[in-house]
């Protein structure tokens, strides 16, 4: 069992930096090399486990402080390589999760109420977090780089499982798509802009705050709540768009011209730079779409589905000319999943709107058009779906589920290398455990590393 990031280290970090604030003494249960592994911590992680409903495999207080223990050996040999830490990704994530917290509990002094410490020492603790993950990460990535299964690896770990263990497969689909999006009168923008620069004309002239502006205003509901602000970001995580604008301004009392971006109209105020990253609020307004705008792109798409009922052209000729939607025009118009970089779906990972539709058709079948929200943009659009294939639920198959098999097959030998290389990096760290903290059926044999043994 890997307790991941903010369910293992984060809350336990952030715990043991309170209590030392409040200089609590500190009960050690293990030490790996000179690194102390506190009983604060395994019962902050064990907590923090339960709130979250996360499985633990085991005796928590078996499986949590060997997890910790293995955590420290790969950041032991991160340091012997001399591991270099991304900044600038670390510090986009802190502020990610900065805001998530604000937003979630209400404000800054609530985060510093709840976590028992001031906003720069969470944002300091936050970081060391982050830096040690990706530490853990890079090493084990450098460790496994090399892994990469042959159609004949593959073959032979499916023949080498056993039957009941093969993976239940669950229902998926394969589907295309084509969108329009509904013309908005040039009316509407004009109204849209002339708002936006109200409101860049109340902040210019001092005469209220932009982040008044973006609460009250603002249709980016995840930035809204904070006053615009987006936190640090790099230029590859902004639309382009928006990252040209916001890296150009210089006065942070000033608000950028109008931004247009897939998005809708944005204008933005830069609040710090730091190197290749920025902090912005913005504030985001989209054009109002009418009841007659959608009902004529839903006319079109009718006519436009009946020409290809009629054989007048494809569903793969309409999605290259006509679909609006970036991600599948140039497919065929055959949508992409993007958590398995795949052409298939699980009914839970389609957009709600076309998994409705799908549910319903049978392979070959094209919907009638029908509404449905962008999950990018946030703005209506008017699509069409063609079920291409539907795939039910199975035990894995060589034949039909190769790539998932071919994933399980690397992670095997990932978990093999892992597995090695912890066992003789044992070999090189002094390992203490406490007298109460030894009854275990560990994963590893740390009891025979432990020096006490031999007092």
């Amino acid at each position: 069992m890997k307790l991941r990031f903010f369910n293992a280290l984060m809350f336990a970090a952030l715990a043991v930096a309170a209590m030392a604030q409040n200089n609590i003494a500190e009960e050690v249960a293990w030490v790996i090399g000179d690194e102390p592994i506190f009983k604060s911590d395994i019962e902050e992680q064990y907590r923090q486990a339960i709130s979250e409903r996360v499985p633990i495999d085991g005796n928590p207080y078996c499986v949590i402080p060997e997890q910790m223990a293995l955590d420290k050996l790969f950041l032991d040999q991160a340091r012997i390589d001399t591991v270099e830490v991304q900044q600038s990704t670390i510090s986009s994530e802190v502020e990610s999760r900065l805001n998530f917290f604000i937003a979630n509990l209400g404000s800054k002094e609530k985060v510093e109420e709840y976590f028992r410490m001031p906003l720069p020492r969470l944002r300091e603790k936050l970081n060391e977090v982050y830096s040690e993950q990706y530490c853990i990460q890079q090493v084990q990535s450098d460790l496994t780089k090399n892994v990469k299964a042959t159609p004949a690896d593959v073959r032979k770990f499916y023949n080498g499982l056993p039957k009941d263990s093969l993976p239940y497969i669950p229902m998926q689909v394969e589907t295309q798509i084509i969108t329009i999006n509904p013309v908005i009168p040039q009316q509407e923008i004009d109204e849209v802009k002339a708002r936006l620069r109200d409101y860049a004309q109340q902040v210019n002239s001092g005469e209220r705050e932009f982040s008044t502006l973006a609460i009250l205003y603002s249709q980016d509901q995840s930035t809204a709540v904070y006053g615009g602000e987006t936190g640090f970001q790099s230029r590859s995580v902004l639309l382009p768009e928006y990252a040209n604008a916001a890296f150009n301004l210089n006065d942070t009392k000033r608000v950028s011209n109008i931004v247009e971006t897939d998005d809708g109209f944005h204008i933005i105020q830069l609040i710090e730079k730091r190197g290749d990253r920025v902090n912005t609020r913005h504030i985001l307004l989209r054009p109002k779409v009418s009841d007659k705008d959608l009902t004529d792109a839903v006319t079109r798409l009718d006519s436009v589905r009946n020409e290809i009922m009629e054989g007048k052209r494809t569903f793969d000729e309409y999605a290259l000319f006509i679909s609006q939607d970036k991600d599948s025009r140039n497919n065929n118009g055959n949508m992409l999943n993007e958590k398995t970089h795949s052409s298939r779906f699980e009914m839970a990972d389609l957009p709600a709107e076309v998994g409705k539709k799908i549910s319903t058709m049978q392979p070959g079948d094209i919907s009638e058009p029908f509404v449905m929200i962008n999950p990018k943009t946030r703005r209506e659009q008017v699509a069409i779906v063609k079920l291409v294939k539907r795939i039910d639920g199975h035990k894995a198959d060589l034949a039909e589920d190769y790539m998932i098999i071919k994933e399980m097959c690397e992670a095997d030998a990932k978990e093999k290398i892992i597995r090695d290389w912890v066992i003789q990096k044992q070999k090189s760290v002094y390992v203490y455990i406490e007298e109460g903290w030894r009854n275990c059926d560990f994963k590893y044999d740390w009891l025979k590393k432990d020096n006490s043994t031999t007092k």
